[in-house]
């Protein structure tokens, strides 16, 4: 037993050094004095690096750690980014550490740098690049590192990597534009709610002190607002209370529970509109996805395990997992896409065609550029749609609250 705990401890990987920032004054070849900062995990890595690019270290030190942590937060776009710049390097030929180095010492994310000069660490200790990457799982997902360890056990990691390149920056790019959709509308719409809490809150308040003070009785609508009003100034720590606990009661339980994630996934894909755009975007997801990993040479049942994960969706995730049973047992990519009731008649007409031929990638790679391409009309065409009715919306609020205090005006000019 002790012996399988020594042998478990001496086969343990070592965690990766952390790197600190260095400043350095040295001379080059020509002895012209120059300065700069370099990411090394100790001060004798820095000086040995100089070196090797023919400067001569005199002065090297530690950077001041700041106060507070400027480090930014590592995005999927940061990966993206990463991703086509590796893929550049190593199809002009420059060697994956240097690659690793070139790229992570230029970034400007302190915490990007740090990511991948990690990276760079285990691969000089032999580690291959898969398993280096997995060690970081919140920043290299299972289908990063499957393409990744495909195209090192093929000898094709330079075409590989230009495919992840792709997926990521498509990817990246069909976020955007969901984004975009969902955005617009709803910080026009909080930013009225906060408009007309201010007015209901600060405004109306003074009015009533206005109508007080002529006596009489106000319009039912008036008094409506005013009673409105007199709550929200009573009991406005109430209701904002109830907003944040609210969201965060709310979010707390979504990531946590699948139940409710299925429930919100299956109301959105539904909902008018926003429904068309989000199922457009799933089966882009699912196709360049697939796409991808078939292209890479991927079996098609390992594919679709990570493909469910990819799709963005609990419901077309919940899917392409039933599909894989399918698949494992002998059916047909097509047959068990029908029988899932998501999938237009068009995707499983290309994913057949693209079966018979033997060219099920090119086709699903066809169905992605289609469906991101009808994501993009479907944005522009929701921000026409939107725009009117937000007006609508602001209108009626701001509106009615403006002819709820002038009633009153109206009513006493007629009696005058």
């Amino acid at each position: 037993m002790a012996t399988a705990t020594a042998a478990k401890k001496a086969t343990k990987a070592p965690k990766p050094e952390k790197a600190f920032v260095y400043t350095w004054e040295g001379a080059d070849k020509n002895g012209k004095r120059i300065k700069g900062e370099s990411r090394a995990a100790s001060l004798a890595l820095v000086r040995a690096d100089l070196r090797r690019q023919g400067i001569n270290p005199l002065k090297v030190k530690k950077k001041p750690t700041a106060l507070f942590s400027t480090k930014k937060k590592i995005t999927a776009g940061d990966i993206a980014v990463f991703a086509r710049q590796l893929a550049t390097m190593m199809e002009s030929g420059v060697p994956l550490v240097q690659a690793f180095d070139i790229v992570g010492k230029g970034h400007n994310n302190p915490s990007m740098q740090d990511l991948l000069l990690s990276v760079k660490a285990d691969i000089e200790g032999g580690t291959a690049l898969a398993e280096a990457l997995a060690k970081h799982p919140l920043h290299f997902d299972d289908l990063f590192c499957n393409l990744v360890r495909a195209g090192e056990a093929a000898g094709v990691l330079e075409a590989l990597l230009d495919k992840i390149a792709i997926y990521k920056e498509k990817t990246e790019s069909l976020k955007g534009k969901i984004k975009k959709a969902l955005f617009y509308p709803a910080a026009v719409l909080i930013v009225a709610v906060l408009v007309t809490a201010l007015i209901m809150i600060f405004v109306i308040p003074q009015f009533e002190s206005l109508f007080s003070s002529f006596g009489g009785d106000l319009p039912t609508f008036t008094k409506l607002v005013v009673s409105m009003s007199n709550w929200m100034t009573s009991y406005w720590w109430l209701m904002l209370g109830f907003i944040i606990g609210f969201i965060y009661i709310f979010t707390y339980f979504f990531k946590r529970s699948r139940k409710l994630r299925q429930f919100i996934d299956r109301i959105l894909l539904k909902t008018p509109v926003i429904g068309v755009i989000l199922n457009k975007a799933s089966i882009a997801r699912f196709s360049r996805t697939l796409a991808t990993m078939f292209a890479a040479g991927v079996p098609l049942v390992e594919a679709l395990e990570s493909v469910a994960g990819a799709t963005g969706n609990t419901i077309y995730g919940d899917a392409v997992l039933r599909m894989r049973e399918d698949v494992a047992t002998g059916q047909s990519l097509q047959l068990t896409m029908k029988q899932q009731q998501l999938f237009p008649h068009m995707v499983t007409q290309m994913v057949a065609i693209g079966e018979e031929s033997g060219a099920l990638d090119h086709m699903l790679t066809k169905v992605a550029d289609f469906y991101e391409e009808e994501v993009d009309n479907a944005v522009d065409a929701l921000s026409s749609l939107l725009e009117p009715l937000i007006m609508v919306v602001i209108g009626t609020l701001v509106g009615g609250l403006v002819v709820a205090m002038y009633l009153p005006i109206f009513k006493m000019a007629s009696v005058f």
